[in-house]
């Protein structure tokens, strides 16, 4: 992914989940990007660029037992 498009797919989820905390960051694979809320990682976020006229993004988000069982508490 480019620059511009981190950039751009960055902005949109802070505005689309409406927190300043949501950082993109760049990975050594070229197709793909971890998506940081504070410090924490979530997942990462895929490009589909196969055709230029189309592209889309695809987010995972990963959720751990762990994590859950902690909301708990």
């Amino acid at each position: 992914m480019t620059t511009e498009q981190i950039a751009k797919v960055q902005a949109y989820l802070i505005k689309r989940f409406g927190g300043q905390n949501i950082t993109l960051r760049p990975r050594k694979v070229a197709d793909s990007v971890e998506v940081y809320l504070d410090d924490e990682i979530l997942g990462l976020l895929y490009i589909d660029d196969e055709d230029a006229d189309d592209i889309s993004y695809d987010l995972n988000i990963s959720i751990l037992q762990q994590d859950l069982d902690e909301m708990k508490a």
